[in-house]
Formats: C-alpha cells, structure tokens, sequence
C-alpha cells in the first residue's frame, strides 16, 4: 500500500497528465461537460460491473477512469473560471464535516439508522441543501434505483412501516389490483398497476434490507449464463437454439442450474 505522500503524488501526477492532454491532445482539447457525459455515465456502469464481478484488478482500472473524467470536468471548470479541483475537494470535506455532527459536533448516533436520519436532517439545514425531502433524488437515476431512494428518504423522515411485515398486505393488494386489470384488458391502467407492484416490492426489499437492483442484477446474470449454456449444448450438438422444442430448452436449462450449482 501506498503511503499518504505517495497517494498525494500520484493524484498530482494525474492533475498534471490530464493538463497537458487537455492542451496537446486535439480529442481532450474539444470537449466539454456535455460532450464529456455520456462517456462518464459509461464509465460508471464500467466500475458497476466491476464491482458486482468482485474483480479488483477491473474495480481499480476503473475507478481510476471514472476519477480521470472527474478531473477533467475540474479542469474544464477551471477554464470558465467557475472552481477546480481544490475548490470541489475543500467543498465536498466541508459537507461531510457538516453531515457528520455525531463525529464533528454534539450529537450522538447509535447505530447506521440513526446516522441516515441525521443525514437528512443535516441536509434540509444547509444553505445550499435541497428544498424537501425528496428534491435530492436525481431525476435522471433508473427507475429502480430511484424508487429504493424515494422510499429510503421518506424513511428517515418517519414515513415507513410500523411493522415491515405489514409491507406484505400492500405487495398483495397491488398484486390483485394488477390481476384485475389485465383481465379488463385496460393496458394503460394495468401498467399504471404494474409499477405499483414493484414499487411495493422495492419497498418490502428495503424493509428486509436487501437492495432490490442488485438482487435483480444478479438475476440477469444468473439468466445470462444458464441461456448461454443452452445455446452452447444446442451449438455443440450442431443445432441452432431456434430448432429445439420448449421441453429440450427446459431440459437443458435444468441441466445449467445443476452445473452452476456445482461449480
């Protein structure tokens, strides 16, 4: 591991390569934040990935590509004359100075809940801070991540369950109000019904403290790999995935889940 020197060395490194990239480099010398965005929500997917693969050598490389995009966007301000990199590093250790009145302050805190409540309570406080409760969920997050959000921030403001198993009647209820309208046929109100469903499910997920878009992340994988198994077999056995019946498919992926589970 690195000493605190050294740490500070190799970050001033990088201050200075992206400078002169940003100056010599005709691709680094036209971009702006608008043109920069779109490769840094990739970036971040990239550093997602790795993440959920547990692979430290991607989770590095790509922390260091998503920490390069952010001194980019400094630099970029800097030019405009609007802050850098120091301002953005003393601004962000201020914040969580402030954020942190059981570390830096008087109040005490017993447990990571009460930390939260704290959090949202300190941010309602700040000059700068969001105007209610919920303006700090970023419009843009996915829908998924965004509902866990939503209903996290209510919580720490005393909007939840008194009892979580009382989530399960409302997962229910939503199920068979989604029932009902399917079988109406009414498409609009069924996928109003719908998004009740997994917003209810999202909720009863953060109840029992499981995070309902990695759980789903690591469903997707889990399909991805037992489909890729099936069209692997079909392949070897000189057949293309479209020619097997329904029960071969099955078969096969019965035999993908008994592989996995051995590995």
């Amino acid at each position: 591991m690195h000493t605190r020197e050294e740490i500070l060395a190799a970050f001033s490194r990088l201050l200075d390569v992206q400078d002169e990239l940003r100056e010599k480099c005709p691709w680094d010398h036209k971009q702006t934040n608008e043109s920069l965005r779109p490769h840094t929500i990739e970036e971040v997917y990239e550093l997602c990935d790795a993440i959920m693969s547990d692979d430290p050598k991607e989770i590095q490389k790509e922390m260091g590509d998503v920490m390069e995009h952010l001194v980019f966007y400094s630099i970029i301000a800097r030019e405009k004359g609007l802050f850098d990199m120091g301002d953005v590093l003393t601004k962000e250790a201020e914040k969580l100075i402030f954020r942190h009145p059981h570390i830096y302050g008087s109040q005490t805190a017993a447990n990571a809940e009460e930390v939260s409540q704290i959090w949202e309570q300190v941010k309602q406080k700040e000059k700068d801070g969001n105007k209610t409760v919920l303006s700090g969920v970023p419009s843009s997050l996915p829908s998924l991540i965004k509902a866990y959000r939503i209903q996290d921030k209510a919580r720490n403001v005393g909007f939840d369950w008194d009892e979580r198993e009382d989530v399960w009647k409302k997962v229910f209820e939503e199920i068979g109000e989604l029932k009902a309208e399917l079988e109406k046929g009414d498409k609009e109100n069924s996928e109003k019904e719908l998004g009740d469903v997994i917003f209810s499910i999202v909720n009863a997920a953060r109840l029992y403290h499981l995070n309902p878009d990695t759980a789903l992340e690591k469903t997707n994988r889990k399909f991805i790999s037992r489909f890729g198994y099936i069209e692997r077999k079909a392949r070897e056995a000189g057949r293309d995935i479209k020619d097997l019946t329904l029960r071969e498919m099955d078969e096969l992926w019965e035999e993908a889940k008994k592989v996995k589970s051995e590995e």
